[in-house]
């Protein structure tokens, strides 16, 4: 029986709907889902799935195998937010990688890299489905040959890029710009949590964007 556990972030658990009542019958598998890191130890492998704080050396050496799931093809692209800041320069293919979480953010060994195209009129929420769904799918894939795939990990080669983490202010429209030349910054706002916004004369005025 193998353990293993799945650890969300209490403040991004957007992701979490994704794996309720996660289940793999194909082999013997003991699931467990957590909120704090403090709580996870001697597990065989742990899912760090949109976990946002820093993990300690400590914490990786509890367990014997840590996965995360990193939205770029690394190692462009490490850091925070790959998936918008990706879309923002109007890329339409997007490399998702399952890969081991080690010290230094985001360079780890990779098990697997999967390719998904973007139709390029996909607003924030579709953007989160994609992300779930492909996501629970590098998992069951995992888990399917785990634990002979241990072997087949990948080290990163190349130069290393990096996504500097998103604010509020990163989601300010320019009002000189068109709305078409604006798009892909309003497909990835959030209209709850960093809505688009602009400034004029010296008020702010903040934009929510449905499709229907």
């Amino acid at each position: 029986m193998f353990k293993v556990a799945f650890l969300f972030d209490k403040s991004n658990s957007w992701i979490k709907k994704y794996f309720k009542n996660f289940s793999y019958k194909k082999k013997k598998f003991m699931f467990k889902f957590f909120f704090d890191s403090k709580k996870i130890k001697n597990f065989d492998i742990v899912f760090i799935l949109g976990y946002t704080k820093i993990l300690k050396t400590k914490f990786l050496n509890y367990n014997k195998l840590n996965l995360l799931i990193h939205e770029s093809d690394l190692p462009y692209g490490k850091g925070f937010s790959p998936i918008q800041w990706q879309i923002l320069k109007g890329k339409k293919k997007i490399i998702f990688s399952i890969l081991e979480a080690v010290k230094n953010f985001d360079s780890g060994a990779i098990f697997e890299k999967k390719k998904i195209v973007f139709k390029g009129n996909e607003l924030n929420n579709d953007i989160r489905k994609i992300q779930g769904e492909t996501t629970l799918y590098l998992v069951k894939n995992f888990l399917k040959d785990y634990p002979k795939n241990i072997l087949k990990k990948i080290p990163q080669k190349g130069k290393s890029t990096y996504f500097k983490r998103r604010n509020l202010n990163d989601s300010q429209l320019d009002i000189n710009k068109s709305i078409k030349s604006q798009f892909n910054l309003l497909r990835i706002v959030d209209n709850e949590k960093y809505p688009a916004f602009f400034k004029y004369k010296s008020k702010k005025y903040k934009l929510k964007i449905f499709n229907f």
